[in-house]
């Protein structure tokens, strides 16, 4: 087979599997994908001149970096774990409809509910009781039909929600992780080419920042890459037979 001169300028396709190779992300939409090899030996010297060389085993990490992804990205670096209920605080503004009460958004948790005038949220806060749904002010006169109050809340929720939790318990795994990319030739030829990594552990560290300026956030995930229970570590596969 001839040797022929390929240059690449396509992000890789990410194809995320467990270690037992089944599906866990197909993800397309990266901007950046990095592969870090190192192997670096360190050295007998004779007279301070290097002599005989020791090769460290290797190291490596591979990255992604994306401004569009999935919200089950976030749930590598907690073992891949995604509940479906979620409980988080909202606030809303309600008009009392009678002298004394106000009806709560649905959903609201008990002991959760606090009131205040329009315009003073955390502020004074009306005392008072909740109980399905309806919020009663201990003193009736603090809350006067046809007027605005706001109310905050804990609302709780078990359909229609995804959840990820990030603690000290849920470790993440380690993932069986190909990159999918194309090269192309001198005549124009594209050639898909593979790389495939067999024990990927995502790292826990990662920043997330939101603006309303400048350029869409993004998310940056790093792999350390480890050497399997059969001793693989990574392949670079070139698919000529596949060239376009």
């Amino acid at each position: 087979m001839p040797n022929i001169n390929k240059a690449n300028r396509q992000v890789c396709d990410v194809d995320i599997r467990s270690l037992d190779r089944k599906p866990v992300l197909f993800f397309e939409t990266a901007n950046t994908t990095t592969q870090a090899l190192t192997g670096e030996s360190v050295y007998a010297t004779a007279k301070g001149v290097k002599r005989i060389a020791f090769a460290n085993p290797i190291e490596g990490t591979i990255t992604i970096e994306a401004q569009v992804y999935p919200f089950e990205l976030y749930s590598l670096i907690s073992g891949g774990v995604i509940e479906t209920d979620a409980a988080y605080p909202e606030r809303a503004t309600v008009k009392a409809d009678a002298d004394g009460s106000l009806k709560v958004p649905d959903n609201a948790m008990p002991g959760s509910v606090f009131v205040y005038k329009a315009g003073d949220f955390a502020g004074a806060e009306i005392e008072g009781a909740f109980a399905d749904n309806k919020f009663t002010a201990a003193n009736a006169e603090d809350i006067k039909t046809g007027l605005e109050y706001e109310v905050g809340y804990v609302v709780t929720k078990a359909s229609g929600v995804k959840r990820i939790t990030i603690n000290n318990s849920k470790l993440p795994k380690a993932y069986y992780i190909t990159m999918d990319t194309v090269e192309k030739d001198d005549n124009e030829v594209l050639t898909p080419y593979k790389m495939i990594f067999y024990k990927a552990q995502p790292q826990r560290n990662f920043s997330l920042s939101q603006s309303s300026a400048g350029d869409p956030a993004s998310i940056t995930m790093t792999f350390d890459l480890l050497e399997d229970k059969d001793g693989n570590f990574a392949e670079f596969v070139e698919l000529s037979d596949e060239a376009e």
